[in-house]
C-alpha cells in the first residue's frame, strides 16, 4: 500500500502491528545534488508481516536500492519512520544501526562478499567475531548454519574451491548465523547461471518455510515470482503491491 505525502509536516508514531516486522511510514530520502534536491524515496508506506516472503522490484533509478538500504539500516530517512521488529530505528545514530544491522538482519549480496583465503566455516563465524562471541561457540554455531544450506561437507574449503552457488550458500549461512529477523536477499542470483540461480531460490524458499522473514530485491520477474509478494516501485513511489502467482495460490 503506498502513502503520498507532503516533505512538510511530521506523522505521529504508529506502533505496528504484533505480527509487522518491517513497517515504513512516509518515507522520503532525498539528496541533495549540487544546487538540487533529489528525492529518490517519496512518502513509502509498507508493512511486511513475520515470515512474509516479498520481492522488491522496480526499474533502475526507481528507488528500490534506496528503499532497499533503508530497510537494511544501511542508510538513515530524510523524512518518516522505519519499524524492524517493533523499535523504531529511523532515528538512531550510526552505532545503534550498526548493532541493530549485526543482530536484526542477515544480509545476501550478489558478489558473495566472502574472505578469498578464509575457509567457509571462518566466513560464516565472521559476524559472531566482530560480536566477541568465544571460539568454540562461534564454531559450533557456524556449523549448524552450514547445515541448514547443505554444505558443512565443505567447512574446510576456501571460496575459489567452491563453485558459484556453494559460495552463495555459504553467504546465505553467514546471514543466518545470528538468527535475525529478517533475511535481506539482494539480487542474490546475479552472478548465477540459471540451474544454480533455481538451486538458489529453492534453498531460500526452504528457509523462508521454517520461519524465516525473506525481503528479496530483483530486477528479475521470473525470481520475483518465487516470492509470495511483490512491491513495485517507481519513482520513488509503490506503484503497486500484489500478490504473485505462488501467493495467490497459497491463499486458497
Amino acid at each position: 500500500m503506498a502513502t503520498a505525502a507532503s516533505p512538510l509536516g511530521t506523522v505521529p508514531p504508529v506502533l505496528p502491528a504484533t505480527d509487522v516486522v518491517i513497517q515504513t511510514v512516509d518515507l522520503w530520502k532525498i539528496y541533495q545534488m549540487g544546487t538540487e534536491q533529489v528525492a529518490a524515496l517519496r512518502g513509502v508506506s509498507i508493512e511486511i508481516k513475520r515470515n512474509e516472503y516479498v520481492a522488491i522490484m522496480g526499474p533502475s533509478g526507481s528507488g528500490k536500492s534506496t528503499l532497499m538500504n533503508l530497510i537494511g539500516c544501511l542508510d538513515s530517512p530524510t523524512k518518516g519512520q522505519y519499524w524492524l521488529n517493533h523499535q523504531q530505528v529511523s532515528e538512531l545514530d550510526d552505532d545503534a544501526l550498526a548493532h541493530i544491522r549485526n543482530h536484526e538482519i542477515g544480509f545476501v549480496f550478489q558478489t558473495f562478499n566472502l574472505l578469498a583465503r578464509a575457509t567457509a566455516l571462518h566466513n560464516v563465524e565472521l559476524p559472531l567475531i566482530y560480536a566477541g562471541v568465544e571460539s568454540a561457540q562461534r564454531s559450533a554455531r557456524a556449523l549448524e548454519a552450514l547445515k541448514k544450506v547443505d554444505l558443512v561437507d565443505r567447512k574446510d574449503h576456501r571460496p575459489n574451491e567452491l563453485s558459484g552457488g556453494q559460495r552463495q550458500r555459504v553467504a546465505i549461512a553467514r546471514a543466518l548465523i545470528n538468527n535475525p529477523s529478517i533475511l535481506l536477499a539482494d539480487e542474490p542470483t546475479g552472478n548465477l547461471d540459471s540451474t544454480t540461480s533455481n538451486e538458489i531460490m529453492g534453498l531460500m524458499d526452504r528457509l523462508w518455510s521454517q520461519g524465516n522473514t525473506v525481503v528479496l530485491v530483483t530486477h528479475e520477474p521470473d525470481i520475483a515470482e518465487y516470492a509470495h509478494r511483490v512491491i513495485f516501485i517507481r519513482d520513488g513511489q509503490v506503484a503497486r503491491d500484489e500478490p504473485t502467482a505462488r501467493g495467490r495460490k497459497a491463499r486458497v
